[in-house]
């Protein structure tokens, strides 16, 4: 029996820009709402990262954090 999906959680969240848009794209894409695509996101976070590649890509997020601050 599949889990019914609900929303117990209520998070305010900031996005930049670009990742409102990716948001928007994947769940429009996906035939799903923003609430639901970032369900199924973190849901199976482990199968939709590469685990090789989100190491490097973290490193890289927080060498440029200060500098997208400004």
């Amino acid at each position: 029996m599949t889990k019914r999906l609900r929303f117990t959680r209520r998070l305010n969240i900031a996005l930049s820009e670009d990742a409102y848009r990716r948001l928007r794209k994947f769940s429009d894409e996906a035939g799903i709402t923003q609430d639901e695509a970032l369900c199924f996101l973190f849901e199976n976070f482990g199968s939709v990262t590469d685990d090789e590649a989100l190491p490097h890509r973290l490193r890289l997020f927080k060498a440029e954090l200060e500098d997208r601050k400004r």
